[in-house]
């Protein structure tokens, strides 16, 4: 059982992968308020926990109905992480207009902000959607041990949450150059994963 845990945990670090997350919403939310940064954080663990139990549930049962494979999903959701990647390289740092605008922005744009990129890809990525798929498996794992998987993913959401909200003192000693060039790095390396979950869908799909 113990070993069990240990495993999908590891798995489920990886794929979620909460310190990677604190870049990604360091350079989508300094140009808010301390309040404002507090509220994405909630609102983008709330959906991406709300959207891995969906696939927990029902991911299995959606991919089947639609009869699309493992590795095709795997491959599309690659490319929509290196679409993402690719404007934390590019994109800039901290935009002057979004500077001028944070006092004004609303809850609905405060949620927006939450869903993408911090929920979607970032915390709830592609591969996390797919390996909860597979280690839900019903015709590999029984209801107790999809339900030890669940515990597991909310355990590793909770320390994303807690990560997330540590990030304002974590920006306060690093700066706004600091967040950028982390943002950039993390790009560059969220690419690279990108790509290798691209290309191994596209393979796996082939070969399978």
């Amino acid at each position: 059982m113990f070993s069990l845990i240990l495993t999908q945990f590891v798995v489920l670090w990886a794929v979620i992968d909460p310190i990677g997350s604190v870049p990604v919403y360091l350079s989508q939310t300094q140009h808010l308020t301390k309040p404002q940064r507090r509220l994405v954080a909630l609102k983008a663990v709330a959906i991406a926990t709300g959207v891995l139990f969906f696939f927990l549930v029902a991911g299995q049962l959606l991919l089947e109905a639609m009869d699309i494979p493992l590795p095709a999903f795997q491959a599309a959701g690659g490319l929509v992480l290196l679409l993402f990647a690719l404007s934390m390289i590019f994109g800039e740092s901290k935009p002057e207009q979004e500077t001028r605008l944070s006092e004004e922005l609303s809850r609905s744009e405060l949620a927006n902000l939450a869903v993408y990129p911090l929920a979607i890809p970032s915390i709830a990525s592609p591969g996390a959607m797919m390996a909860i798929v597979m280690l839900t498996d019903n015709y590999r794992f029984a209801i107790a041990d999809q339900a030890i998987t669940a515990a597991v993913m909310v355990v590793v959401l909770l320390i994303t949450l807690i990560l997330l909200l540590l990030a304002t003192p974590i920006q306060r000693l690093i700066g706004n150059v600091g967040a950028a060039i982390i943002s950039r790095v993390m790009g560059l390396i969220l690419s690279a994963v990108a790509i290798n979950n691209l290309l191994a869908g596209i393979r796996d799909f082939y070969l399978g």
